[in-house]
């Protein structure tokens, strides 16, 4: 009973610590909506770059890679049906919605819903984390500032997440070129541990309310732990200095410990199709030390050049990249945060919490029943056609009902709200008018 017990806690705690990760790439989701859809239509343009630019690696490329590009071993369809777009922006905006009330990344949502509807996982890997890059490099270009960028920090951190990204797409695409079953299974499987750990925490934090080490709007807090504090005593060389401006004479580490979370960062990214920022975030803070400011800015820098070198060199190139999909899950996703982050003005907390472990559960259920038939399919299970029918067809349902379900709930609540939202804006612009009057 007392391994039983430790295993469970082990699991809670390990639950939480990635809740507050998904939570801080949310905030890093929302910021990069806002600062998009600020300039209205011109981020419609700054959106086709990345388009551009991937049709354009394909054409230079395909005589000199024939074999991957445009050739048999390439999984990217030559085109794209107009309910395979509209399907894509749908997933977008249910994603969206989700991050934007629950205020935990949604990640979660977008690979398990591409490969419900066919698509392979490695491909929905390389498109998810594609759709990233293009948020990031978009938000960047448009804002014209990435905060308090500490540059070397990002150096250290890049060179150990470049390293990282390219072992976890070597693995990947080893693993999709013996048997593309396969490949959708131990994809599947990565998140059926991670859904599950988090699913776990998520539904005992929904009957218990633990508020416990949370801000008001369910942040993380900032803290410098003894842990940073030691490893910051460590007496090796080469060292990064950093937060000078926060504190006198600033703080300094060793780059090692950079490097080392930025080639577990590179890899889980790559592996898993996510931008690595909800990893990097609590890390930079709770372990390195770095202030909240330093790390925002040195945080996006480093999403954009993880996804940038793990999306192109180690899937695109490949042609494991959906571009057409990508840009639908862009646009549906930029739009769903904002309307689910204004639908938590009118949404109770205990709804919330609710909705965020009911999703959870539902993609956990979905990548556990489409395990046995991805194995059957790669030879290490041997079970009936109907029962792979069956656990499909109830992961799908399962799936699809509860996340269509919320995404409905939440539009509702949006435009029942409007009005309020509406009251509240024109409050503010007054309430600045009178300010710079006075």
């Amino acid at each position: 009973m007392s391994i039983l017990k430790k295993m469970a806690t082990g699991s809670l705690a390990t639950g939480k610590v990635l809740t507050d990760l998904s939570r801080a790439q949310a905030n890093w989701e929302l910021q990069m909506s806002r600062v998009i859809l600020g300039k209205r239509w011109k981020w419609l343009l700054v959106a086709m770059l990345p388009v551009l630019f991937g049709v354009g690696l394909e054409v230079a490329s395909a005589a000199d890679l024939p074999g991957y590009l445009g050739g048999h071993k390439g999984y990217m369809p030559s085109f794209v049906t107009l309910n395979m777009f509209i399907g894509s922006i749908f997933v977008g905006l249910m994603a969206g919605l989700i991050t934007g009330v629950i205020g935990a990344g949604g990640g979660y949502v977008l690979t398990p819903a591409l490969m419900s509807i066919g698509v392979k996982g490695i491909m929905a890997v390389g498109t998810d984390q594609f759709h990233l890059f293009a948020k990031g490099i978009m938000g960047t270009v448009i804002h014209k500032k990435l905060g308090n960028v500490n540059f070397w920090i990002a150096v250290w951190f890049v060179l150990g997440s470049v390293t990282g990204a390219t072992t976890g797409g070597m693995i990947n695409r080893a693993i999709y070129q013996k048997s593309p079953a396969l490949s959708d299974a131990f994809i599947s499987l990565i998140y059926v541990v991670m859904l599950g750990i988090l699913g776990a925490y998520a539904m005992y934090d929904w009957v218990s309310s633990n508020k416990k080490n949370k801000t008001a709007d369910g942040n993380i807090t900032e803290a410098t732990t003894k842990f940073a504090k030691w490893l910051q005593s460590i007496q090796l060389k080469p060292r990064v200095k950093f937060d000078e401006d926060i504190v006198p004479g600033g703080r300094s580490m060793a780059v090692y410990p950079i490097i080392i979370v930025g080639f577990i960062v590179g890899n889980l990214a790559a592996m898993m199709g996510v931008g690595g920022g909800f990893v990097t975030f609590p890390i930079f803070v709770y372990g390195f030390g770095i202030s909240t400011f330093t790390t925002v800015g040195t945080d996006i820098l480093q999403i954009i050049f993880t996804t940038a070198y793990s999306s192109i060199t180690q899937y695109a190139v490949y042609g494991y990249v959906f571009y057409s999909v990508a840009m639908g899950m862009l646009l549906g996703s930029l739009v769903g945060i904002q309307m689910g982050a204004m639908a938590t003005k009118i949404m109770k907390g205990t709804t919330i919490r609710a909705i965020y472990a009911l999703t959870i559960v539902a993609g956990f259920t979905n990548r556990l029943c489409s395990l046995p038939p991805k194995l059957n399919d790669a030879g290490y299970l041997s079970i009936s056609s109907k029962s792979t029918a069956v656990l499909t067809s109830v992961g799908n349902t399962v799936f699809f009902v509860l996340v269509i379900v919320f995404s409905i709930w939440i539009m509702a609540s949006f435009f029942k709200g409007i009005g309020k939202f509406r009251e509240q804006a024109r409050a503010e612009a007054e309430a600045k008018l009178s300010t710079a009057s006075n």
